[in-house]
């Protein structure tokens, strides 16, 4: 008699998607998300991606941007578990307004128009992950310079170097001097390039970014495996390597130094909670860029990367590719 019977072989919801699908739509019925998240695993679709944008078009209906007739009678007010249940499945089968919502917030933004684009929260196109640029400023930068767009795995944690033991790991790297949790200055900036790397190394090895290896384990295993004789500076040059081969196919793509930003909406404050008092400063942010930039040996301007860099990291035949000075 349950309304929502869940199939226990796609397991249960983690953070993200608890967050996501629930806190996100504003619904706390733990069951309800779990349904969402069974959807999800069936039609193999992002749960972040899909909580976010549920949490987008609920916000367009609050506002008067979408209505019934565009939701095909779904009340999309935040809170209502059915409807972030039905709209789900609608996404991952393409039906009625879930063949637009599929297409993630930034497209169904442009497309919807009448002042959509307020309420997509997203970094190039990829909605925001669960974690709170306002209070993780470093991890804010690392949004808005990511690739990929929004992205909380190949960046840093601010709140994680509360901990005495993540600055003692991060000697090993020649970060010596701790930094506040709030501060974006050239240490924490460093901090956020080098936690990058090594987070691009988990991703190339396809090895767990959960697991607390040291960095003196992670060579081990490395040279146990391949043989090979590696360094941890060649290891540190790969995630380089990686970001700079990234940055010069955005560009060539059409992507700017424009796009390096956070959406609006970290600029302010949330409206209650322990967030109430503290937003990101977009002159800090600005200034961070331009710090990360010139560490990246980038343009501190437009972020293209110097072709020396390029050269020295092994990878010049990439500069064909940039735009013509």
């Amino acid at each position: 008699d349950e309304p929502w019977k869940v199939d226990p072989e796609y397991g249960g919801p983690e953070y993200e998607t608890l967050a996501a699908l629930g806190s996100n739509c504003g619904i706390d019925d733990l069951k309800a998300i779990c349904k969402a998240n069974e959807l999800c695993q069936k039609y193999t679709i992002d749960t972040i991606g899909v909580g976010a944008t549920i949490a987008f078009a609920m916000e367009c209906y609050e506002n008067g941007i979408l209505t019934k007739e565009d939701t095909g009678g779904l009340d999309l007010r935040f809170g209502n578990a059915d409807a972030m249940i039905k709209l789900v499945e609608m996404i991952g089968r393409r039906e009625g307004i879930g063949d637009l919502l599929a297409e993630g917030t930034r497209r169904a933004a442009e497309r919807i128009g009448r002042g959509a684009e307020k309420y997509a929260v997203h970094v190039k196109g990829q909605e925001v992950p669960m974690h709170e640029p306002r209070l993780k400023r470093a991890l804010g930068l690392g949004y808005a310079v990511s690739p990929t767009g929004a992205d909380h795995v190949h960046n840093i944690h601010d709140t994680s170097f509360i901990q005495e033991s993540a600055w003692e790991k991060v000697k090993a790297l020649g970060i010596l001097d701790q930094a506040p949790l709030e501060d974006l200055g050239p240490n924490k900036v460093r901090l956020l390039i080098y936690c990058t790397f090594t987070a691009i190394l988990d991703n190339c090895l396809l090895m767990c970014s959960s697991v607390p290896w040291s960095y003196d384990q992670k060579l081990e295993i490395i040279r146990a495996v391949t043989g090979w004789n590696s360094t941890m500076w060649e290891l540190m040059k790969l995630g380089e390597r990686v970001m700079n081969m990234a940055r010069v196919f955005n560009i060539r793509e059409g992507i700017t130094s424009d796009d390096d930003w956070l959406p609006d909406r970290f600029f302010h404050s949330q409206t209650a909670g322990p967030l109430s008092k503290v937003a990101v400063n977009p002159d800090e942010l600005k200034n961070a860029r331009r710090i990360y930039y010139r560490m990246m040996c980038w343009d501190e301007e437009t972020g293209v990367p110097f072709r020396g860099k390029l050269e020295e990291l092994g990878i010049g035949w990439v500069a064909d590719y940039l735009p013509r000075q």
